[in-house]
């Protein structure tokens, strides 16, 4: 084969190269662009709830699967379990991020946040975000706004605990302290600001008594198998507070009710103390009190 034969071979083969090359960039730039568009809350449009397990093959647990959640908590089918506990955590100040998903708010702990305790495994903080309306509901009543911590074990499992808003007079703390970065990421996708520290124990309120159920996460891939915990008090925010996070995403974000389908759902109470009753000093309070 003659020396002008291989340049030619070797210049088609760059050429080639480079024409996957090109293709290949605009799919992944298209992907990530994309990638939060590609589904909605919106009941009648074409990437809504009901069609979300059509989307894609990864998405299919959202149409067939038996264990999803958001999940109405009727009374009629909760049973007491104080054999659960009270909910341990070793929750941290951590540097964290927010940013505007285009479907949610989302604040992203780059540190070290903490931990939740479950059944002995240890579910370390990744990021929390809100929900508006809530997404679960109790004995029918849908609240104002959910917000859903999201842990994660070594072994790749969720455990998420849900707390339950309505609109107050009062504002929430934890959010108060984020208003300024929702509003500069308001109406962005995308856009992310660095808030600094964040101490996700001012966002866990009381929560002596809880629901607990397997279901699964509430966005796409709506992936199973996740120890869902709802605590059961309410919690206020104020009007601004929530208007200002429905704003940032244009649009509702809650999944619609989905079936139980004879799931177990437990209800973890303390047990009546009938000895002398005394106020407890907040030094003695640590775990979810």
């Amino acid at each position: 084969m003659s020396p002008a034969h291989h340049l030619r071979l070797a210049v088609a083969v760059l050429l080639a190269a480079a024409l996957l090359l090109s293709a290949a960039v605009p799919a992944a730039r298209a992907q990530e662009e994309t990638k939060h568009e590609e589904f909605s809350y919106i009941p009648s449009d074409e990437h809504g709830p009901e069609h979300w397990g059509h989307i894609k093959k990864e998405w299919a647990a959202c149409g067939t699967g038996r264990m999803e959640s958001p999940i109405d908590l009727s009374h009629e089918r909760v049973s007491l379990a104080r054999s659960l506990g009270y909910l341990s955590h070793s929750y941290r100040p951590a540097e964290a991020s927010i940013v505007n998903r285009g479907h949610d708010i989302i604040v992203r702990f780059e540190g070290d946040a903490g931990s939740l305790v479950i059944n002995g495994t240890v579910y370390h903080l990744k990021q929390l975000h809100w929900h508006s309306p809530a997404e679960h509901t109790v004995d029918g009543c849908r609240y104002d706004m959910e917000l859903h911590l999201v842990h994660e074990s070594a072994e790749n499992k969720a455990a998420v605990i849900a707390i339950l808003y309505e609109v107050g007079r009062h504002d929430d703390a934890f959010l108060h302290h984020l208003e300024p970065f929702i509003r500069r990421i308001a109406g962005v996708r995308d856009r992310e600001e660095r808030v600094g520290v964040v101490d996700p124990r001012r966002a866990r309120g009381r929560a002596s008594v809880y629901y607990r159920y397997m279901g699964s996460l509430t966005t796409p891939p709506s992936t199973e198998g996740v120890i869902s915990t709802i605590v059961k008090r309410v919690r206020t925010v104020s009007k601004y507070q929530l208007e200002l996070l429905r704003e940032a995403v244009h649009d509702d974000n809650a999944r619609p009710l989905l079936e139980a389908n004879n799931r177990d759902i437990s209800i973890f109470r303390p047990k009546p103390d009938n000895r002398a009753r005394f106020k407890p000093h907040i030094s003695d309070v640590y775990i979810w009190a």
